[in-house]
């Protein structure tokens, strides 16, 4: 009988991997089943799927798999044009399946979009989000991110310094 995934702290790195999406991981991806209370901070991946299909020069779409297992979501956008700073290099969205919180697959993601707007010439990328109890920020503050400012909305704006 094979182990049960979530018991496996901390997931092998090397089995991680980032892929654009597919038929098949758009599906994987969609169901991503998050922990109670989180639905609230995050828009469902199929949100970010049509924003990628409407900006496919700037969106950046990768599921993370474990092994053949769809574990997560990260979409990046990287527009060096954007009039606001804080869209230029971001991570516009991410997600990550509530059996694999906590196993290192969302600091795995964050160092793949930070080393692809690296290649792309940027020196920070961004994030945005709610705070709460719940919410992401202290995920995003451990991965490195700083807080720089607050958008009209009431939304957090965090940096990470490339």
């Amino acid at each position: 009988m094979a182990p049960d995934r979530a018991t496996h702290y901390p997931v092998n790195m090397s089995e991680l991997r980032l892929e654009e999406l597919s038929a098949t991981t758009i599906v994987a991806a969609n169901t991503l089943t998050l922990k109670p209370g989180q639905e609230q901070f995050v828009a469902p991946v199929s949100h970010s799927i049509a924003e990628a299909y409407v900006n496919p020069a700037t969106a950046w779409p990768r599921v993370v798999l474990d092994g053949d297992d769809v574990v997560g979501f990260i979409m990046g956008n990287f527009d060096p044009d954007s009039p606001h700073d804080e869209f230029r290099g971001c991570i516009w969205r991410m997600n990550v399946a509530a059996e694999s919180q906590g196993r290192g697959v969302g600091r795995f993601a964050v160092t793949a979009l930070a080393e692809e707007a690296r290649s792309r010439g940027f020196d920070q990328l961004t994030v945005m989000f709610e705070p709460g109890e719940l919410g992401p920020e202290a995920f995003f503050t451990a991965v490195g991110f700083t807080p720089i400012g607050e958008t009209q909305y009431g939304e957090t704006i965090a940096a990470l310094k490339l």
